[in-house]
Order: C-alpha cells, then sequence, then structure tokens
C-alpha cells in the first residue's frame, strides 16, 4: 500500500475533525492501492483492512495505525474487525463518510486455470460468497450508525464477470459479482431512507499485477481498445462517495471502455 511521501503533508494540514474517513477492504494492491491514493491525495482518512498486515516499507505514514488485519472469510474475525473499525471512529465523532468493499477471491485450478461450476469445491463456492458477498452486506450493517451519522456512501465492487461467461473469472466468482450487483440494489432501497447512498462499479479488464495470461487478447472486443488502468476505477470510486453523484443511488456504473456493449 505504498503511496507517495507528499500525500503525508496534505493530509497534516487538514484536522481531524475536519478530515472524511474511508474504510477500504482488499487494499494491497491494483484497484484498491490506487483508491487509497486517490482519497488520501483528497485529504481523506483512510482505514485499509486486508489479510496481510501493513507493509513495513510502504511511505505512508498514518498506514500502520489505521490499518486493520481482517480474514473476510471468517464470519467471526469479520465481526471483530467491525468492532475495531467502530473503536478507531470514535476519534471522528463515529462518523464514517464512505465504506468501499473491494476485496474479492477468485479461486483458479493448478496452473491459473478457471474452475467451472463442476470443477469448483463446495469449500470453495462457500469461502468466495463469504467474502464476496457476505462480508460486503455484514460490514455495511455492522457500520450502518456511523454511515448514518455521516450521511455516508457504499460502494460496492462487482465485475463484468457478473453478467456474463468470462474465459478467465471462475464460476463462484462470477455468480458471487452478479449477487453483489442485485444485493447493491437492495442496500440502496433499505439504506437510502436513512440518507445513505449505496452504489456499485462494475469494472472489466484493468491492468493490475494478477492478469491472468491470455488478457491481452480481450483489448480486441474493448471499444476503447486498450485495458483500464486502476487509477481510472480509483476516480469513479471517489465520484461516488462525494457530492458529485449526490443522487446517483442503487446504480451500477460500468468501466470497462464499452466493453459490455
Amino acid at each position: 500500500m505504498g503511496q507517495d511521501p507528499s500525500i503525508s503533508v496534505s493530509m497534516t494540514q487538514t484536522s481531524d475533525t475536519e478530515r472524511k474517513t474511508l474504510i477500504l477492504t482488499g487494499a494491497s494492491r491494483g484497484i484498491g492501492h490506487a483508491t487509497v491514493k486517490r482519497f488520501s491525495t483528497a485529504g481523506w482518512r483512510v482505514i485499509t483492512c486486508s489479510r496481510q498486515p501493513f507493509p513495513e516499507d510502504c511511505p505512508w505514514d498514518a498506514g500502520p495505525e489505521d490499518h486493520i488485519v481482517v480474514d473476510l472469510a471468517s464470519s467471526t474475525d469479520t465481526h471483530a474487525a467491525i468492532a475495531a473499525m467502530k473503536d478507531k471512529l470514535k476519534a471522528q465523532g463515529s462518523k464514517l463518510h464512505a465504506l468501499v468493499n473491494n476485496a474479492a477471491i477468485s479461486p483458479k485450478k493448478p496452473g491459473g486455470g478457471r474452475l467451472n461450476t463442476l470443477e469448483t469445491s463446495e469449500d470453495d463456492w462457500k469461502t468466495v460468497f463469504q467474502i464476496n458477498f457476505f462480508a460486503p452486506i455484514m460490514l455495511a450493517r455492522g457500520l450502518m450508525d456511523e454511515l448514518v451519522a455521516a450521511k455516508g456512501a457504499v460502494v460496492n465492487v462487482t465485475s463484468i464477470a457478473g453478467s456474463r461467461m468470462h474465459p478467465f473469472a471462475g464460476a463462484a466468482y462470477s455468480t458471487s459479482k452478479a449477487a453483489l450487483a442485485a444485493l447493491t440494489r437492495e442496500m440502496a432501497g433499505d439504506f437510502g431512507p436513512h440518507g445513505v447512498r449505496v452504489n456499485a462499479i462494475s469494472p472489466g479488464e484493468i491492468e493490475t499485477s494478477i492478469l491472468s495470461p491470455g488478457t491481452e487478447k480481450l483489448v480486441a472486443q474493448i471499444p476503447q481498445r486498450r485495458l483500464g488502468q486502476p487509477e481510472e476505477v480509483a476516480r469513479a470510486i471517489y465520484f461516488l462517495c462525494t457530492d458529485g453523484s449526490s443522487y446517483v443511488n442503487g446504480a451500477e456504473l460500468h468501466i470497462n471502455g464499452g466493453q459490455h456493449v
């Protein structure tokens, strides 16, 4: 979760009582890493969550104290993390301005092949849905009071694989993302009357360190003829968490260069 050292300067220039706070799962790489940078640059306090401890070589000064190690595959661990999050938010009046559910897993065959419905084990199905589907609603419900206090926003990260078969994303991942898209609509209806907006972003082929071999062949199917960049996704997430999208609720924003058309 490295970040430009200059970011810490902008953060120290804004008092804790004025700063908005983001909680982000899956922050260690790719879209999550870019999102940390985008919000931190704007002066937000970012509480990160991942299975791994905060890396010692990361230049982000506030990182270690605002990092929570959590295994979202464990319901018990997730509830414990929620308690830790609520405790960290007390310093800012127990307000949470944005929750971004980005963490996800997609198990593969040995060698990285796609797992279909016949090949995915029962344990893998359960683990994928616990992380990709159940954890987002557990976190949002557990932090409901803090979100309401800030009139905050929730962004769920779905996927283009949730609406069509994908050559690399496995069956469990794809169906969990389809379920998360449906959950986003339900949450928008339930959270909206409390002043909390819930939306989703649906990335397509984004250039990260975990691209599957052969991804470059999909570029010909993308109208813009290129892969997306993590920073482009992060900007969309930021939009959905700020006043620019104040009347956007229950939407799923496609970030794929037109691939879904």
